[in-house]
């Protein structure tokens, strides 16, 4: 397993993470997480909703959204520290953190999953640190795996994508999402899913999701763009998009 990145485990971007799932909406987009639950709940369409996986999860606002409807939900990423700060808000129902304002200067911020109307999915989640490159045996049979802006920071994407199959039910979805940012700090070069030329022509990520999915998976949900914005301080967002495509197993 690689080591994660420094970046993901400082306080000021545990911070910040925290305010992207649980804090305010800023510049007028919705909420990431969120937002991404009722695509996948869309997608659902009268599916079984017994297991979900969301992969990646972070700090864990779409575990427990996805736990509005799934009867469990496991929540895995690479940081220690997010899955920590997620099983807190799973225990105790609420989180602290402080939240860069400017300089030195913070505001502290609670936040609850009763505030949320999030507080009876405590008891159907469960957070665990883990790759997803190399996923421990016991996590599969899942009716959707969410794998929300995780690929292009898999030190090996191509493993995942192409085995990620044997985790999901029958007719089971996996929901990916992604800026597509590949970069060799994350993801060596020759690792890259796509954003590349190839044999003189230009190589998306998207004709390398196709690529790799094709054996086990159809396409069901042509890929549209969803608008996330990460607050740093409160003179200074990230504002980016994640291409979403929803892909039913054979």
């Amino acid at each position: 397993m690689n080591e994660p990145s420094g970046y993901y485990e400082s306080d000021t971007t545990l911070a910040q993470y925290l305010e992207f799932h649980f804090g305010e909406s800023w510049h007028g987009e919705p909420n990431f997480p969120k937002e991404l639950t009722r695509l996948c709940f869309e997608a659902m369409d009268g599916r079984d909703a017994g297991k979900a996986l969301d992969l990646g999860c972070a700090c864990g606002r779409a575990t427990f959204e996805l736990a509005t409807r799934f009867d469990h939900v496991d929540g895995i990423d690479f940081s220690e520290r997010f899955v920590r700060a997620a099983s807190e808000m799973a225990k105790h129902r609420q989180v602290r953190y402080a939240r860069p304002e400017e300089g030195e200067l913070v505001s502290y911020q609670e936040r609850s999953l009763a505030s949320l109307g999030l507080e009876g999915t405590a008891g159907k989640v469960g957070f665990h640190q883990g790759d997803a490159c190399d996923l421990q045996p016991r996590f599969t049979g899942y009716d959707l795996v969410l794998a929300a802006n995780l690929i292009d920071r898999l030190y090996q994407p191509s493993r995942f994508l192409t085995t990620i199959h044997e985790r999901i039910t029958d007719n089971g979805l996996l929901v990916i999402a992604s800026p597509y940012t590949w970069l060799e700090e994350y993801t060596p070069r020759d690792a890259w899913v796509g954003g590349f030329r190839k044999d003189g022509e230009d190589y998306t990520t998207f004709d390398g999701l196709q690529e790799m999915l094709a054996p086990h998976f159809r396409l069901l949900v042509d890929p549209h763009s969803v608008p996330f914005v990460i607050r740093e301080t409160r003179n200074k967002f990230q504002h980016s998009f994640s291409e979403v495509t929803v892909w039913e197993k054979l």
